[in-house]
């Protein structure tokens, strides 16, 4: 039988670097978010509001964890249901984030969409392809000082997004520069099955601190 799994500590500096985290995630995402949903929409762009609807997951999702990580903080108590229970949830983020992706990508494919030109959107993927990997890195670290299985799996999540600011930024530009279309759908399939294979390991428990 392996060791039991420690108790993540959250009596010390990383579990509080951990909440400010999240605050962080919470301010961000909703002014890209807002930002990217309002500029998808004015050009018709299926990718710029995909993204800003991967904002509100990451909202909501750091919300939970903000949640669940003040309380542990002010009792000084993990509750392991609970801590399961919010990392499914997290899971769940990923199964509908994965799901939204690739319903926008097909609708895409099918219908040939053609969206206006978007500097505001190639700028705002471009800002988030620049601090989302910096802020992701940071969060796993916290996590695994903290032995914080939800914090890392929240990292994990932010990674996913940085990628998904890529492909974005990439599909933004090539339909810009070139006319091309279809690089932002195709790249989206792969990010769809990227985020429902990173939830399935959130939902099992296997985003641990020694991945």
């Amino acid at each position: 039988m392996g060791q039991p799994r420690a108790r993540p500590d959250v009596s010390g500096d990383a579990a509080r670097r951990a909440l400010a985290l999240q605050y962080v995630t919470i301010g961000y995402n909703v002014v890209e978010g807002v930002i990217a949903i309002s500029a998808g929409l004015a050009a018709a762009s299926v990718a710029l509001v995909g993204f800003g609807i991967d904002s509100g997951v990451e909202v909501v999702s750091a919300l939970l964890i903000a949640v669940r990580l003040r309380a542990a903080i002010r009792t000084g108590v993990v509750d392991e249901r609970k801590e399961r229970r919010a990392l499914r949830f997290v899971a769940l983020t990923f199964f509908a984030l994965g799901a939204v992706i690739f319903a926008e990508s097909v609708r895409e494919i099918v219908i040939g969409a053609k969206p206006e030109k978007s500097l505001i959107g190639i700028v705002l993927t471009g800002v988030s392809m620049v601090t989302m990997p910096f802020l992701a890195a940071v969060k796993r670290r916290t996590g695994l000082a903290m032995n914080s299985r939800i914090i890392v799996a929240d990292a994990a999540e932010t990674r996913l997004c940085v990628w998904l600011s890529v492909t974005t930024f990439l599909g933004l530009v090539a339909y810009a520069v070139l006319g091309w279309t279809w690089l932002d759908a195709a790249a989206g399939l792969v990010i769809a099955l990227f985020a429902v294979h990173e939830g399935r390991r959130a939902w099992s428990g296997e985003l641990t601190c020694d991945a």
